[in-house]
């Protein structure tokens, strides 16, 4: 009986050493998603909490083996010396692919020159986010928090207070996931997938269209 046991531990433990394999990213695994996870208001935790819940969200679909970072500026970084942290430098250098594997940008340079798309800009499990694309159901939630200018750097006095503010004075920068403004606009910054406009306040994430959401990259 417990030689069968000893041969039945190896077994499995063969067998996790396995799944432990099968499961290092590849070169085109997951390593870009809008959060399922919403939050009512912009203090997500500061950045350190905003990428705990990355981390949370790429080990729920089997991705947590890989440095997760929110895209998220701030004016005054406790890591950096009390200074600004630009989202764009949090990020790596790519190449980035959603939860389908579908290539979303190769290089930085690439990935702020290009508008949003709802069927790239999807969450950790592949689904789109609702928006102002066609058939989308309701309500839109296309608003993402980035906090930051088009380039990737800090929109100052945009960012929840370095994203630990519920305040209904302060407000947040985002971007359009679908990269649509109403009826479908794109003029104007209304195609910026992280710069699109300014939130209503950090106390509600939904007026204007959103959910508290924001980007995740692995480096």
């Amino acid at each position: 009986m417990r030689r069968a046991l000893l041969l039945l531990a190896i077994v499995v433990g063969a067998g996790c050493g396995d799944d432990d394999m099968a499961t290092t990213p590849s070169a085109s695994s997951l390593s870009f998603f809008v959060t399922s996870a919403t939050s009512t208001t912009g203090n997500l935790g500061g950045l350190a909490g905003a990428d705990v819940i990355c981390r949370q969200l790429a080990t729920a679909v089997g991705q947590g083996g890989r440095t997760w970072r929110a895209y998220l500026s701030v004016e005054r970084d406790p890591a950096n010396g009390n200074q600004p942290t630009h989202a764009r430098d949090r990020i790596g250098a790519g190449p980035w692919f959603n939860a389908n594997r579908v290539a979303v940008a190769n290089s930085l340079g690439e990935l702020h020159a290009r508008p949003g798309d709802a069927s790239l800009f999807v969450d950790e499990r592949g689904q789109r986010i609702n928006g102002q694309w066609t058939g989308s159901p309701g309500p839109v939630e296309h608003d993402i928090l980035t906090g930051s200018n088009a380039d990737g750097t800090v929109a100052a006095g945009l960012t929840c207070a370095d994203w630990t503010s519920a305040s209904a004075t302060i407000a947040a920068q985002v971007g359009h996931s679908d990269g649509m403004g109403p009826n479908q606009s794109t003029t104007g910054t209304l195609s910026s997938w992280n710069s699109a406009h300014a939130s209503l306040s950090c106390a509600n994430t939904a007026p204007r269209g959103g959910a508290g959401r924001f980007y995740c990259f692995a480096r």
